[in-house]
């Protein structure tokens, strides 16, 4: 085989759908379940060594994404539009994994707020904005499939980090621990998106029949408004679930062990979501798949306010697990049918935006409607359910057929 065959294969390979989702998948993997998810493992840690009240530590994640996802969530959707995502992957991959390593050595609550915002610009810059544009991008039969694919980083991800910070924290400390989470970050994203080759930075054969819709257009759409708010309420309960689990298992008494196995069991859980929902997207009207998520978030909740009996946790995290495994993956699967896959990035960078800002400001709210006397969260996990079940009523008004808005259509030819 001569150079110039290898250089053709290699590229080919690095060019191929199959490199494609595994890109976005390890993207996820790190910069979403390691770095997002993997984070509230260390409350605690952070509540014992520096005396923060909950409210404080959950409030990283909100300070973060309030900051960043208004200034940078429709500029990062521009540049994925204009260059695509590789680069944007690549700057991602670096911040959240320095984050994290920076969040390990950080002595004040100036450091700790300066890090998770460096981590809130790498999940907008490396997270699922760029991933599912990518995926969109290189697939348009069975997009479903390939997202739900690509979005099994996710469960992956965030399935190890409880068991491998348990073991380096037990073995390690927690600061050397959260220093070594950060080094996996990029070394798991950054060499697959270095090598990605882009088909010139354009949008791939889906995309070139769409339409362009000025984002003036979209901002005057209804279905844009209901799909914004619809996934900034089931987002929200779950951000408000997820960033408060490991400290409610804490309050029953589990160990450090037996919580990450029961935050492990809802990542796991979460891979089977993702395939599921994403199957079912490819064969059902993804409004009516949405709906089902959004249901199946906000009825998993009550468990966690129920009387024990005997796996009841468990069950809990496999029935959430579900509804977050399909949740984040048919947002993105939505707005390209609505909007078409030209325009995703700039219709995601604003959607990310809101849901971001529900996602950092629930887990606060939770957090301010604890009893501290009671170790009780029943108030605030009450209201998620409301909010996720609010969210599942607005997506139900969202037309059921697939294909770029008409409306939009006819706002373009005006």
């Amino acid at each position: 085989m001569t150079s110039t065959e290898a250089s053709s294969e290699s590229s080919g390979i690095r060019g191929s759908k199959p490199y494609v989702i595994a890109t976005a998948f390890f993207a996820l993997l790190a910069i979403v379940g390691f770095a997002l998810y993997g984070l509230p493992f260390f409350y605690d840690f952070f509540v014992k060594e520096f005396g923060w009240s909950r409210t404080v530590v959950t409030s990283g994640n909100a300070v973060g994404k309030l900051i960043i996802a208004p200034l940078f969530g429709f500029i990062a959707g521009w540049l994925i539009d204009r260059y695509g995502p590789r680069k944007l992957m690549l700057a991602g991959s670096v911040l959240a994994g320095s984050a994290l390593i920076g969040l390990s050595m950080m002595d004040s609550l100036g450091m700790f707020y300066f890090f998770y915002i460096l981590n809130a610009l790498g999940y907008v810059f490396g997270g699922p904005l760029p991933c599912q544009v990518l995926v969109s991008r290189w697939f348009d039969r069975n997009r479903g499939k390939a997202m739900g694919i690509a979005y099994l980083g996710i469960g992956t991800g965030g399935a190890i980090v409880p068991l491998i910070s348990t073991t380096l924290e037990r073995n390690l400390g927690w600061h050397l621990a959260l220093t070594m989470i950060g080094v996996l970050v990029i070394l798991f994203s950054f060499p697959m998106a270095f090598f990605l080759k882009e088909p010139g930075g354009k949008v791939v054969v889906a995309a070139r029949k769409e339409p362009e819709i000025p984002v003036t257009g979209i901002l005057k759409n209804r279905n844009f408004y209901l799909l914004a708010i619809g996934s900034m309420c089931s987002i929200g309960a779950v951000g408000g679930v997820n960033q408060h689990l490991k400290l409610y298992l804490r309050d029953q008494d589990f160990s450090q062990s037996h919580s990450a196995s029961v935050m492990s069991l809802v990542l796991l859980s979460s891979l089977a979501g993702r395939v599921i929902m994403g199957w079912l997207a490819d064969i059902l009207p993804r409004k009516y798949v949405m709906i089902l998520i959004y249901i199946i978030v906000g009825a998993s909740i009550p468990l966690l306010l129920m009387p024990d009996f005997p796996g009841r946790l468990y069950i809990f995290a496999v029935i959430f697990g579900i509804g977050l495994g399909g949740d984040y993956m048919i947002i993105p699967l939505m707005a390209g049918d609505l909007f078409g896959v030209k325009m995703l990035g700039r219709v995601m960078g604003i959607i990310l935006v809101a849901d971001g800002i529900a996602e950092s400001l629930a887990p606060m709210m939770v957090g301010a409607l604890y009893n501290d006397a009671l170790k009780s969260y029943t108030f605030g996990f009450t209201v998620l359910i409301c909010i996720a079940l609010t969210g599942a009523l607005i997506v139900s008004f969202l037309p059921r057929s697939a294909g770029i808005d008409q409306n939009m259509e006819k706002q373009k030819n005006q």
